[in-house]
């Protein structure tokens, strides 16, 4: 055997047994990390001195366990289960409605057109008392939604409070289909108009008929509205940018730490139109599936980009079955567009020792080059070629649009307007702006910022400790202050509470159809999108280097 060989067989057998000793090593500390947890939750369930929910204790483990990953990255008990496979298939057996659980009480956000929720009368604010045997507020945990669904045709049996009366409903199950284009429309002579929100199952075959209908009507320039689509199943983003891009072309390359989850999508048909100009509408809600949208057209020099620059999520998930009918949603990868960048924008591996995420962005975002050699950037989402400038929404606007307050304005609003103009028509009164600054003023316990709650537990932890003697007035006085210093801050992003207000009163009367039907008149954006197509000498020159 000649020296080279002996030297390579010992190289080998040398990296080999490295390997080996590191995958045992491995091995060995999850081992011990697992067996050091049994015997901890085995210690707790014999000897602590009162009765202890196995099942809770395990759920709140885990779930602050992948809390310190990333927020992608989730575990799903069995009624979890289901609802991951709904948000994915786009359709299940129920009533049509999206509820919200907290504290107790199953309050009704969103009813969908056609459901057998709205047939039967059911609003938008009502709640959800008892669902056939099981009254709401004795339920343990947060599946109580899930006994809402069930098989089509089958009864279920609901009691609601509306506006302080109980009303007692039956309604028959069945087959609820969510759209993820809830309308499109000709807004011009040539201009098509595709809204889009969310990437399930049913997404290319429907923007795939929004776009051939539109096609008959005489569209022969193309606007897809993808601002607030937060993202979906990764093929569906593949299919919807084939119908523009040539065939076998690359569309999204993940890359992940086993190498059998790396893959490159490719384009497999033939396109729908390699001619039309389009415009692509994207803001800061635009994630993921969206962005593999956005920015592969923006790479192959297909589409210009209009909006704000969008949220940034290069991460992929992957569902893995567990034992005893769970799974988890985990994140195996991350994505490239064709030019070769990562637009992910949050560093969640480097988090500091307070919890803080960096942002890649920060340290300067990498330059890559389009099809024809225009500049673009890798992190921190897509950057659009056209910018529409817009004040950065403060926290408190962002509390309070999130805030029950919010939701409530508006659940008034209906109760108090038995109709409203049609979309098309439709615009708030100059005065509601105030009127929804009085309400909140009156309603300031459901629309609290952080900084008051942190007050209240400071006076809360004086009084405890005795040191409340003159607090009282200078508390109260202060605490007078704050309020009102938040709703002054309201005033910085008066047009986008508008915007939402807007949106939120329309969807009660007419459901997304009609909130896009609203946009598609008044959205400035969308008017930015028909000024560029309406221009093919500015749309041109976008798209040249």
């Amino acid at each position: 055997m000649s020296k080279i060989k002996k030297i390579g067989i010992g190289i080998f057998l040398s990296v080999s047994v490295l390997v080996s000793i590191g995958f045992q090593s491995n091995f060995f500390e999850i081992a011990k990390q697992i067996d050091i947890y049994t015997t901890l939750f085995k210690e707790l369930n014999m000897y602590y001195i009162d009765e202890v929910n196995p099942a809770k204790l395990t759920n709140n483990a885990i779930n602050y366990m992948l809390k310190n990953l990333d927020p992608y990255t989730r575990y799903y008990d069995e009624q979890g289960v289901e609802g991951a496979r709904i948000q994915q298939a786009g359709e299940y057996g129920g009533i049509g409605i999206i509820t919200n659980y907290k504290n107790k009480t199953l309050v009704i956000r969103e009813i969908f057109k056609n459901s057998p929720a709205e047939k039967s009368g059911i609003k938008t604010g009502d709640k959800i008392l008892r669902i056939n045997d099981v009254i709401v507020k004795d339920f343990e945990g947060k599946g109580i939604s899930t006994l809402l669904n069930g098989l089509p045709k089958t009864n279920v049996k609901l009691q609601i409070e509306r506006q302080n009366k109980k009303i007692e409903l039956e309604i028959i199950r069945k087959k609820i289909e969510i759209n993820p284009v809830p309308y499109y429309t000709m807004l011009a002579a040539e201009v098509g108009y595709i809204s889009f929100t969310k990437f399930n199952e049913k997404a290319a075959s429907e923007v795939k008929k929004a776009f051939l209908e539109l096609k008959e009507e005489g569209m022969k320039k193309l606007i897809i509205d993808v601002r607030n689509n937060p993202g979906g199943l990764l093929m569906e983003a593949v299919k919807i940018t084939n119908f523009f891009i040539p065939k076998d072309k690359i569309v999204v390359t993940t890359k992940a730490k086993i190498d059998k989850w790396s893959d490159t999508f490719k384009t497999r048909n033939e396109p729908l139109d390699l001619e039309i100009p389009i415009t692509i509408l994207v803001n800061n809600r635009s994630a993921s599936a969206s962005e593999i949208l956005a920015g592969s057209l923006q790479d192959y020099d297909r589409a210009v980009i209009v909006g704000e620059r969008s949220f940034g999520k290069g991460l992929v998930q992957r569902y893995r079955e567990l034992s005893y009918g769970t799974q988890m949603k985990i994140t195996i990868s991350k994505y490239y567009t064709p030019s070769g960048r990562c637009i992910q924008e949050l560093d969640y591996t480097n988090r500091d020792d307070k919890g803080n995420i960096p942002k890649f962005s920060d340290a300067g975002r990498e330059m890559y080059k389009t099809a024809i050699g225009r500049i673009v950037y890798g992190g921190g989402g897509i950057s659009p070629d056209i910018k529409i400038k817009k004040p950065i929404t403060t926290k408190t606007t962002e509390e309070l649009l999130q805030s029950e307050a919010f939701f409530n304005f508006v659940t008034n609003y209906f109760y108090e307007n038995k109709s409203i103009a049609a979309p098309s028509k439709f615009k708030l009164n100059k005065g509601i702006f105030n009127s929804l600054k009085v309400y909140l003023t009156k309603n300031n316990k459901a629309f609290e910022t952080k900084t008051e709650v942190e007050f209240k537990k400071a006076k809360q932890k004086a009084v405890s400790e005795n040191l409340n003697g003159n607090l009282d007035k200078i508390y109260t006085e202060l605490l007078k202050n704050i309020q009102l210093e938040k709703l002054k801050e309201l005033d910085k992003n008066k047009e986008e509470i508008l915007h939402k207000l807007t949106e939120e009163i329309v969807k009660r009367y007419y459901y997304d159809e009609g909130v896009y039907m609203q946009k598609s008149v008044f959205d400035s954006t969308i008017k930015e999108a028909v000024s560029i197509l309406n221009n093919l000498d500015k749309y041109n020159s976008i798209l040249k280097k």
